[in-house]
C-alpha cells in the first residue's frame, strides 16, 4: 500500500523559513515525480513545486526564488525548503505522487505565518 506523509509545519513569522519534508513508502521513490500543493479554505489546491526522479524541478509562479524542493532517494522523502514566507504562504502544505495510475496524497501539514 502506497503511503504519503507530511511533517515539518508550524508557525513563524514573516521573513522566517521552514523546512517540510514528505516520507513515502509503498513505491519505487527513486522513479516517481513528487509534488506539494498548498490550500486555504475556500480555495482551490494549487501546486507549489514539483521534483521529477531525474530532478527536475519546477515551481509555481508565486514561489518566486524563495523555495527550494529537493528529494533523498534513500530515505525515500522530498523536501520543502521554505525561505522569506510571507503570511499569504499560510496554508496546508500536501505531497502527492502518482503510482500505478492513483495518486496518492498525504493528509497535509499546517503552516502559518504571521504578519
Amino acid at each position: 500500500q502506497v503511503y504519503v506523509a507530511e511533517s515539518g509545519g508550524g508557525f513563524v513569522q514573516s521573513g522566517g523559513s521552514l523546512r517540510l519534508s514528505c516520507a513515502a513508502s509503498g513505491i519505487n521513490f527513486r522513479l516517481h515525480t513528487m509534488n506539494w500543493y498548498r490550500q486555504t479554505p475556500g480555495k482551490q489546491r494549487e501546486l507549489v513545486a514539483t521534483i521529477t526522479s531525474e530532478g527536475t524541478t519546477n515551481y509555481g509562479d508565486f514561489v518566486k526564488g524563495r523555495f527550494t524542493i529537493s528529494r533523498d532517494n534513500v530515505r525515500r522523502t522530498v523536501f520543502l525548503e521554505m525561505n522569506n514566507l510571507k503570511s499569504e504562504d499560510s496554508a496546508t502544505y500536501f505531497c502527492n505522487t502518482l503510482a500505478r495510475g492513483t495518486t496518492y496524497w498525504g493528509r497535509g501539514t499546517q503552516v502559518t505565518v504571521s504578519s
